[in-house]
């Protein structure tokens, strides 16, 4: 007896097609796609936001997107643009400096600048532009560098959580964040690629975009630390040795200067040597007052503000043991030491300098490599539920940090 060929399931042959065509199409192409597509659905996020807004010291009532995505930060970026950085710094009635364009680093506006003086176009066109783009670029680079350690459709997943991430309507607004996240990336390929020399260039403008480069410095250190405690934990065969450990050392070290170098312009443009720190701490007053900046005692000070103690010391300890198990977990192995190292090191350079308060969430945006750990499981489910909760989030940051609502003392 015969049998002729076993039937078809039509939806199985229509997956199988799908995918086959799915894989025809370039890597950049796909990163693309789901990065224009989260960019249109945060945009309209925007555009609801900006159709109910009132009139505040930012925009008039209903701004246009551009205007509204130039609000909070913006507006600084705005002032640096225009009119650079003064020489004599603000004080209020008790001789404290307040808050002033010191506190932003140059490299972005000064770009935004150029481009508005070669194209003649508005800064409010020419920063959401910028940021578009660097966006766009970080999102290719996020891809590759999830591909160094992870296989296809997780590297593809993380990349998608990297684009609907709650704050990442940062990559279409007048913040520096885009630009800064970009070169940070391309920063941390070189380095897994062992591509020292080309680093220097991109850390020394990565330290003038945004204030990174005495955490990147430390992540060189610990880097380096590893290699030499054991070097089975880094991909090079053989123990580190004095000409290997140049190159690393050479970026660490101008990475580590860069990070003081704008402290010292502010300083020697004022006349004030502690006018940077103190323009930070202006910004926190509202908080907690007058202080000076003890390292490691912000977050204790933070947490103790919004919790009251002995609760946000508690709060604050699980929050440290917390991404110290999800950083050190064997799964997070999968991502590579480079990456989870980077988590580390910036943190803890958190730890040491940053007040927590409402932009603690943008501020953490640099760990974005940490989401190869989360993308690291498969189930459909888990995914679709959790670019739901991603797009769910942006709504609420959007509702709480950027809309200005009355006195809003939430800034993004």
């Amino acid at each position: 007896m015969t049998t002729g060929p076993a039937p078809v399931v039509a939806g199985r042959s229509s997956t199988t097609r799908w995918r086959a065509r799915y894989r025809l199409v370039p890597w950049w192409v796909r990163v693309s796609v789901v990065y224009l597509v989260a960019r249109l659905v945060t945009g309209a996020m925007l555009v609801a936001f900006a159709s109910v807004q009132t009139a505040n010291s930012f925009t008039v009532q209903h701004p246009s997107y551009l205007s509204f995505a130039s609000i909070w930060d913006g507006a600084w970026y705005r002032v640096i643009a225009s009119s650079g950085y003064p020489s004599t710094l603000p004080v209020d009635t008790a001789g404290h400096i307040t808050e002033n364009a010191w506190a932003f680093m140059p490299a972005y506006p000064f770009l935004v600048r150029g481009l508005m003086v070669l194209t003649g176009a508005s800064f409010e066109a020419v920063a959401v532009a910028v940021s578009f783009a660097a966006g766009w670029g970080a999102a290719l680079v996020f891809r590759r560098l999830m591909g160094r350690f992870l296989d296809d459709g997780r590297a593809t997943f993380a990349t998608v959580l990297f684009c609907v991430a709650p704050v990442s309507a940062v990559f279409q607004v007048a913040y520096a964040e885009a630009m800064g996240l970009f070169l940070l990336l391309v920063a941390l390929l070189l380095m897994v690629d062992r591509r020292w020399w080309t680093m220097l260039p991109v850390v020394l403008l990565l330290g003038m975009t945004r204030p990174t480069g005495l955490a990147f410095a430390l992540l060189v250190v610990l880097v380096l630390g590893a290699w030499a405690v054991r070097p089975a934990w880094v991909r090079e065969t053989g123990r580190l040795t004095v000409r290997r450990a140049v190159p690393p050392l050479v970026v660490g070290v101008v990475s580590g200067l860069v990070g003081l170098a704008w402290p010292a312009i502010a300083w020697a443009v004022t006349g004030v040597p502690k006018a940077y720190t103190d323009t930070e701490l202006a910004w926190r007053s509202s908080y907690i007052g007058w202080q000076e900046l003890v390292p490691f005692t912000p977050w204790i000070q933070g947490f103790g503000w919004w919790f009251r103690q002995p609760a946000g010391g508690v709060l604050l300890a699980v929050a440290v043991v917390g991404f110290a198990v999800f950083v050190l977990h064997p799964a997070a192995r999968r991502i590579g030491l480079e990456l989870r190292l980077w988590g580390i090191a910036y943190v803890v350079y958190l730890l040491a300098v940053f007040f927590p308060q409402s932009s603690t969430w943008r501020i953490l945006l640099p760990i974005a490599p940490l989401l190869g750990i989360v993308a690291l499981p498969r189930s459909r489910v888990y995914r679709v539920l959790l670019v739901v909760v991603c797009l769910g989030l942006q709504w609420v940051w959007l509702y709480t940090c950027w809309w200005v609502d009355g006195y809003d003392w939430t800034p993004p």
